[in-house]
């Protein structure tokens, strides 16, 4: 146990700034005090990856166990079975002398091509924020520190240590903000790591805009980390609010901040302000005991449940759960070589690995099952693979088809080059299908494919994503009905990739002399952007079949008129109408009728994970805060509401809406008026105290150009006449129409701001 401020008056400053610096890839400095030891950390977000050799950065990890990946957890929707999973790795991390577990990541699915998104939860920041929050949650109930990453804006992994994102203040708010904001609030994690990319110009470790908002705004007053090598400059980085560059050593960085202190360039008190966060970290780590061991197999078994409670059964005409059949097709290499994790950081030595061919053969010991590999892992061409799986096919009952992408196609580090299976993968799919009605498709991989070549001849489409280790179980529980899917998509799966928003912005070869990307899509991300613009898509966001069926009925709230302050709470009553239990995800949809800037026209605010016996009926109730309801307004530095009718959207996905209820909110948003001379007479008129004044004025100037094109109109008549006034800054229509106006247009200008913000 230590002393923070005690231990900080005795350091020199070459041990503090030796302390801003890693000892080597995994661990802080050791400086020689044994009341200030060295704290362990290491990746990852869905398993530990503890390297056997603490000083080395390429090793094999210690074996632990591979929980599914993010896209796998998010499509849960469960934040209690995250939490669970999070005293999961923490009991692990305990076992294998680790203090600072690196994860979860809560960066946004900007584009379905990006490399890393196997390891981030969702296309939309409040899913991954309420992720995020369970497993960081669960982490640190056992004395282990939690690291909330990559903060911010890191979407892409092409030229990530240079990339520049730009990014308005609004979407920056809005969308690739708030998960951080969630996780940092109520989940309070241990660390921040920062991410390589810049933020509007500025790299993030050294960005002072952004971490003012983490700790000044969001009252974080934990350790902030870089990501490994992304520190340029750290006597920058520590004035902008960074405490520890990772890795180490940086001697050279180490003598830079000493230097700087001396010189006066930077202000000792700044230096000492990190160190005490560092030293905070170390003190909560020393806490929890490390060593021991943990339980392989209820953690397998934990990582299956996981596994089967995240796979989204996308399509299904009744050929699921499977009958007794006497003999069955099972096609495809990752049936015997199960791809459940992606390449880079996050890898993880498995304790154990579930075949998913060996757990069919358990579940159904009485039927023949006949292998084909199908398919290669190095892309190659081979008719003879699809001819010998064809063959197999046409004299089963029926086929399961087991498609997964080659070997780190998905990885930190490059991104997909597109969201196309392999040309051998879509023939062998088409060949089998041709002659096997009852074809099953199990997908593996951690982000979308795309389907539109053969997904109409399949029978059902099991998406199984990178399913952990224990997958291969998961997945013959599913099939055989042991298991009733409960999953639902955490993104969009489009047509094709040009559908998707950001595809005009996004960066790759074809413009590798920028390291700037534009997020051009702004707000507009996933369903925001498919709502929006009304493009098909796939699988909606929030779909996901189940082995049963489900009615939504009596939806009501606490209030229909509310002040913001106070928000509402949505109930609904949900039955389970069919034949086996199952559980439904209750997803709760928020719509601004009218607002004073664009907004996506459905925002998912709240949502609950029920699970109900054939016939129950159980009430849910998801509650609905201020800012369920605000939206930020660059303008005004801040988030916003306004009165005005909200519509209740609660569904089964983002396109399958089963109740609708309209509520009417009260702003207590008190704001200064931003109009002004160059404001258009209709966003004056917007203004209830402008409007009073300026209406009739208006009107006679409407009157006088309806007399002087030779039509008189009704009032209604006249103002649709006018759209080149209603638009025109208003100071304009007062010099082009003085004399229709009670003083000189300059005065008027001043006295209607005037009124305005009284």
């Amino acid at each position: 146990m230590i002393d923070v401020q005690s231990i900080l008056k005795q350091l020199t400053i070459e041990e503090k700034a030796a302390l801003c610096i890693g000892s080597g890839p995994w661990t802080t400095f050791n400086i020689g005090r044994p009341e200030v030891p060295a704290i362990t950390l290491a990746d990852g977000p869905h398993g530990l990856r503890r390297s056997r050799d603490i000083d080395a950065s390429f090793c094999q990890s210690l074996p632990a166990t591979c929980f599914p990946t993010a896209s796998c957890l998010a499509s849960t929707w469960d934040r209690n079975l995250l939490y669970t999973m999070g005293k999961a790795l923490a009991e692990e991390a305990i076992a294998q002398d680790v203090d600072l577990l690196l994860g979860p990541g809560v960066n946004m699915k900007r584009s379905p091509l990006g490399g890393r998104n196997f390891e981030y939860f969702s296309e939309d920041p409040y899913l991954a924020g309420e992720m995020a929050i369970g497993m960081a949650n669960g982490i640190q109930e056992k004395g282990v520190g939690a690291t909330i990453k990559h903060f911010a804006a890191n979407s892409q992994e092409f030229k990530r240590y240079l990339l520049n994102s730009e990014i308005d203040e609004r979407t920056l708010r809005e969308i690739y903000l708030p998960a951080f904001e969630m996780a940092i609030k109520k989940a309070k994690p241990w660390a921040v790591m920062s991410a390589y990319n810049k933020v509007n110009g500025v790299a993030c470790a050294e960005n002072t805009e952004l971490l003012s908002i983490l700790r000044d705004e969001w009252g974080f007053d934990g350790l902030v980390m870089s990501d490994w090598a992304a520190v340029h400059n750290l006597v920058k980085a520590i004035g902008a609010g960074l405490d520890l560059e990772m890795h180490g050593p940086q001697l050279v960085d180490m003598h830079a901040l000493v230097d700087a202190v001396r010189s006066g360039a930077l202000d000792e008190k700044v230096l000492d302000r990190s160190v005490s966060r560092i030293l905070s970290t170390i003190h909560k780590a020393s806490k929890t005991p490390k060593g021991g061991s943990f339980d392989i197999e209820s953690h397998h078994d934990l990582a299956g449940r996981i596994a089967g409670e995240g796979m989204v059964l996308l399509k299904n005409n009744g050929v699921l759960p499977l009958k007794d059949h006497g003999r069955i097709a099972v096609i495809g290499l990752s049936a015997i070589h199960p791809y459940f994790q992606g390449g880079g950081a996050s890898r993880v030595n498995p304790t154990k690995v579930a075949i998913p061919l060996d757990e069919l053969r358990r579940q159904a010991p009485g039927t023949r099952f006949m292998y084909a590999d199908g398919y290669t892992n190095d892309g190659e061409f081979r008719q003879d693979m699809i001819d010998e799986a064809t063959g197999i096919a046409q004299s089963a009952e029926a086929a399961i088809l087991f498609i997964a992408l080659p070997p780190l196609t998905e990885s930190e580090g490059y991104d997909r080059a597109d969201i196309d299976l392999p040309r051998q993968q879509v023939a062998l799919i088409r060949s089998v299908t041709a002659v096997q009605p009852n074809t099953v498709i199990v997908l593996n991989n951690g982000a979308p494919v795309a389907m539109g070549e053969w997904i109409g001849d399949t029978a059902a489409v099991l998406e199984a994503w990178m399913m952990g280790q224990a997958g291969g179980k998961a997945i013959a529980d599913i099939l055989y009905g042991h298991v009733n899917p409960s999953g639902k998509l955490a993104e969009t799966f489009p047509l094709k990739l040009s559908d998707t928003p950001a595809y005009l912005n996004w960066p790759s070869k074809a413009n590798i002399d920028t390291s700037t990307v534009r997020y051009g899509e702004g707000l507009f991300i996933g369903y925001r952007y498919y709502d929006a613009t009304d493009t098909p898509v796939l699988f909606p966001f929030g779909h996901g079949l189940s082995y049963t069926t489900f009615s939504y009925s009596n939806p009501r709230t606490t209030a229909s008129r509310f002040k913001d302050a106070d928000g509402t709470t949505v109930t609904v009553d949900v039955t389970n109408t069919g034949k086996v239990a199952g559980k439904e995800i209750v997803q709760v949809y928020v719509h601004d009728q009218k607002s004073s800037l664009i907004r996506p026209p459905k925002e998912l605010k709240g949502f609950v994970k029920v699970e109900l016996h054939p016939g129950e009926t159980k009430t849910v109730s998801i509650p609905l805060d201020y800012r369920s309801f605000a939206y930020y307004h660059p303008s005004y530095k801040r988030w916003v509401t306004e009165d005005g009718d909200f519509d209740i959207l609660i569904g089964a996905s983002s396109a399958d809406i089963r109740q609708h209820i309209t509520v009417h909110l009260q702003s207590g948003s008190k704001l200064r008026n931003h109009l002004n001379h160059n404001s258009t007479v209709r966003e004056w008129l917007e203004d209830s105290r402008a409007r009073v004044i300026l209406e009739p004025i208006i009107l006679g100037i409407i009157g006088r150009m309806c007399t002087m094109a030779g039509s008189a109109d009704s009032k209604n008549g006249a103002m649709n006449m006018t759209g080149d006034i209603m638009d025109a800054p208003l100071f304009v229509v007062f010099n082009y129409f003085e004399r229709s106006i009670p003083m000189l247009p300059e005065k008027m200008m001043h006295y209607l701001i005037g009124k305005v913000n009284e």
